[in-house]
């Protein structure tokens, strides 16, 4: 008998998830219907691991705003896919969370576009209307100005609220390169673009672009984030050079209707299939598109020379918390001083945990990496995780239980734990965690 996989068998082969351009299925051994207890942290000044609920307390006993929680995806992401949800597997943190009194709101931007562009989508998103990639931005990197309209999830934000006479804010949450697109969200909506507004004339520019909204975020949280990038891009490199006409393909077969469930947008770059158009047509449209070749994407974002360009204009501003987790399931091999992938690591990322852990690179003109770069959590270096140090004058601070506006507070590592394991995609039901870190954004003061 001749095995015809279904489209949704298809489909499930087609679930990617990476911060470094690398297609990697989301199923695997290593079950995500698994539960466990309490995830743990631990600190890089101790030898034993401790319960995070023993040190992200709540600031205070009562709550100090009710903010609402915007989550922000990293690359490959969505929302909801069959029954799989991008924040918590088979469990929906985003549901545990307004259950316990916290309104959350995860978005869908888009998986492979560039920062630029996903931060326009996020923003369009969450305040609605449609998005606006910025006549020069479009320009320069040919494709669309105008993308798609939202209703907005909260169309009131950046408003004076009536009832308390404050600023309404939201909190970021975002995993892998979501960390850099909220990043580069906070510096458009402090500083603006100069060359947009030079290019575009003032009643046309969007909001976005104007500068001047400050207090619209009151604090940015980013889990497992490449601030420096991944030196996994050069394996990717090497090993799979044909990615991004791949997932040019796979946007060209979601314009015909053969992947359902998944959106690509990648509607800037003409990848969506017009009425009437053939699929030949469509085809040879995609094929021809802009997006395989440009540095308008998450390739060159992800890469540690595209990420320490971003960290040259995106700072950290003075009105927001900042705090960041990392995670690590590497240990030290004492025969080469190596990292090499821990046992619990979910095997398909076992080659790029190995790659990471043993690459290095000091050519002119490129970042160095050393071995520092070398501990990862199978996709992307520890040390990036922290906050930007490449080409980067932000501050970076352990988190001693008062934040500081501003600076990096740095809530530490999670050990034993993978780039997907931290938003419950492994062994470990993150809802309690996700719970915890809601009730310190809440406990926040104004």
């Amino acid at each position: 008998m001749v095995f015809r996989p279904s489209r949704r068998q298809i489909l499930s082969s087609l679930l990617f998830s990476t911060t470094t351009g690398l297609i990697v299925p989301l199923i695997s051994t290593k079950s995500v219907f698994a539960h466990s207890s309490t995830p743990t942290i631990l600190k890089t000044s101790q030898a034993s691991r401790f319960n995070p609920k023993t040190d992200i307390q709540p600031l205070s006993n009562t709550r100090q705003n009710t903010h609402p929680i915007i989550m922000v995806h990293g690359l490959a992401g969505f929302i909801t896919l069959g029954p799989l949800q991008y924040w918590g597997g088979v469990h929906n943190i985003q549901v545990d969370l307004q259950s316990n009194g916290y309104t959350a709101y995860p978005v869908a931007i888009g998986p492979f576009s560039s920062n630029w562009d996903r931060a326009c989508e996020l923003f369009a998103q969450i305040k609605g209307g449609t998005v606006d990639y910025g006549e020069a931005h479009a320009s320069k990197y040919g494709h669309a100005r105008y993308g798609r309209t939202f209703p907005g999830l909260y169309p009131q934000w950046g408003e004076i609220n009536p009832q308390t006479g404050q600023i309404n804010k939201i909190h970021l949450i975002s995993h892998s390169m979501g960390g850099e697109t909220v990043r580069i969200l906070a510096q458009l909506l402090a500083n603006g673009s100069a060359d947009e507004r030079a290019a575009t004339a003032q009643n046309q520019l969007s909001p976005l672009f104007i500068g001047n909204q400050f207090s619209w975020l009151d604090s940015i949280l980013t889990i497992s984030t490449p601030h420096n990038g991944s030196s996994a891009v050069y394996l990717e490199q090497t090993a799979l050079p044909f990615l991004p006409q791949f997932i040019t393909f796979l946007a060209a077969l979601q314009g015909d209707h053969l992947l359902f469930g998944y959106d690509f947008m990648l509607d800037q770059w003409g990848l969506v299939r017009q009425p009437g158009e053939s699929l030949s047509s469509y085809i040879n449209r995609v094929e021809n598109s802009k997006f395989t070749s440009s540095n308008d994407g998450s390739g060159w974002d992800l890469n540690p020379d595209g990420a320490s360009e971003l960290n040259g204009w995106v700072q950290a501003q003075p009105d927001i918390y900042y705090f960041s987790v990392g995670t690590l399931q590497t240990y030290r091999d004492l025969l080469n001083h190596h990292q090499l992938p821990d046992i619990s690591m979910l095997p398909l990322f076992i080659p790029f945990s190995i790659f990471i852990g043993k690459y290095t690179q000091n050519s002119a003109g490129h970042v160095i990496i050393d071995s520092s770069w070398w501990p990862n959590d199978g996709l992307v270096s520890t040390n990036a995780m922290a906050g930007p140090t490449v080409n980067s004058t932000d501050a970076i601070v352990p988190y001693s239980g008062t934040p500081v506006k501003g600076k990096w507070n740095y809530l530490d590592v999670m050990d034993d734990y993978g780039h997907l394991d931290i938003i419950g995609w492994g062994t470990h039901d993150m809802r309690p965690w996700f719970r915890q870190i809601a009730a310190f954004l809440a406990s926040l003061p104004q």
